[in-house]
C-alpha cells in the first residue's frame, strides 16, 4: 500500500466529523470521548470553515490527512498550539482493517514532520487513553518518548481520564 500524508484540505474535513458521529459508544469510550461534547455535525463543519480560513499560525487546530492508495484511512490533529514552541497531537486510524498494521507508526512520523515544519514547533506532545495500547505502542514506535501516565481531560471531546503523555523533540532550526 502506497502511503501518503499530507495537510488536510476543507473539503476532507468531513472525514473528521463522520468519524466520530459515525464511531460506536465502545470505541468512542476506548478514545476517551464523550459522545455528549460531540458537537452537531453542522456546527462543526462552521467551525471547520472558520478555521481553514486562517493562517495555520492563527488556527487553534491543523489536520493532516492520512491516505493509502490515494483514499483516506486516518487523520492526526494538532491543538493547545504554542506556536513556534509545541503543540499537542492527536491519532485516529479510521478504517478497521488497516488497525495493527504498522500504517498508523509511518504516518504518525510523516505527520509529526509537518506539524514541526508549519508550527515551526520544537516540541509535539501526545496523550492518547493509557488503556488504548494500539495508539501508544504507535507512539514509541514512531519515536516518541514516554514521560508520565496522568488523570486529565485532554481535550474538549474528552471525559476525565488516565492519559500516557508522549514527546518527541527536534532542536529548533537557525
Amino acid at each position: 500500500m502506497e502511503l501518503q500524508v499530507r495537510e488536510m484540505r476543507l473539503e476532507e474535513t468531513p472525514l473528521v466529523i463522520d468519524y466520530f458521529h459515525s464511531s460506536t459508544p465502545e470505541h468512542l469510550e476506548m478514545l476517551g470521548v464523550d459522545p455528549s461534547r460531540l458537537p452537531p455535525k453542522d456546527a462543526w463543519a462552521s467551525l471547520f470553515r472558520s478555521q481553514f480560513s486562517l493562517p495555520p499560525e492563527e488556527r487553534r487546530g491543523v489536520f493532516v490527512i492520512w491516505l493509502g492508495d490515494g483514499r483516506p484511512i486516518g487523520f492526526s490533529s494538532c491543538d493547545k498550539i504554542v506556536f513556534g514552541k509545541q503543540a499537542n497531537m492527536h491519532l485516529h486510524v479510521t478504517e478497521p482493517a488497516q488497525r495493527q498494521q504498522g500504517i498508523g507508526a509511518h504516518c504518525v512520523r510523516l505527520s509529526v514532520d509537518i506539524y514541526f515544519r508549519v508550527l515551526r514547533i520544537h516540541q509535539l506532545f501526545c496523550e492518547p487513553n493509557a488503556f488504548n495500547i494500539g495508539p501508544n505502542r504507535t507512539l514509541q514506535r514512531a519515536g516518541f518518548k514516554y514521560i508520565k501516565t496522568h488523570m486529565t481531560v485532554p481535550g474538549p471531546l474528552n471525559f476525565h481520564q488516565a492519559v500516557n503523555r508522549w514527546l518527541i523533540e527536534r532542536t529548533p532550526e537557525s
